[in-house]
């Protein structure tokens, strides 16, 4: 399985940037697939998360009102809609899969990294104040 996020760039504050993770190869089914980011000298930290049968999010409080997670069944990808960026925001953003198979989880279990069975590579956020 792999995971494919693209969509980084380098963006104003206050403008927007739509980032996609797209997952092929072996079929599998998700459970949920979810969204961190790291940035320079950070730890990585959760940011949405979307349980893919259902379509339910969660937000980190940071990024709350802001982003807006949504995903396209048909094309096994996920998005990330992210508007009203700040400078803070700049990090590579991780898109990351939890399999069927692995069992269902709350959000609060969802937002911990190692609750995904698969990561894609990262896609750099470049925010500039």
């Amino acid at each position: 399985v792999q995971l494919q996020a693209s969509g980084g760039g380098l963006v104003q504050a206050g403008g927007s940037l739509r980032l996609s993770c797209a997952a092929s190869g072996r079929t599998f089914r998700s459970y949920a697939m979810g969204w961190f980011r790291q940035a320079p000298g950070e730890e990585r930290e959760f940011v949405s998360v979307i349980k893919w049968n259902v379509g339910s999010t969660a937000y980190a409080d940071s990024v709350k009102g802001r982003f807006t997670i949504s995903r396209d069944i048909a094309k096994n990808t996920v998005y990330l809609e992210m508007n009203s960026l700040r400078p803070e925001d700049t990090a590579v953003y991780s898109c990351a899969a939890r399999t069927l198979r692995s069992g269902i989880l709350d959000f609060k279990s969802l937002s911990g990294a190692s609750a995904y069975d698969y990561w894609g590579q990262g896609t750099l956020v470049t925010v500039s104040s």
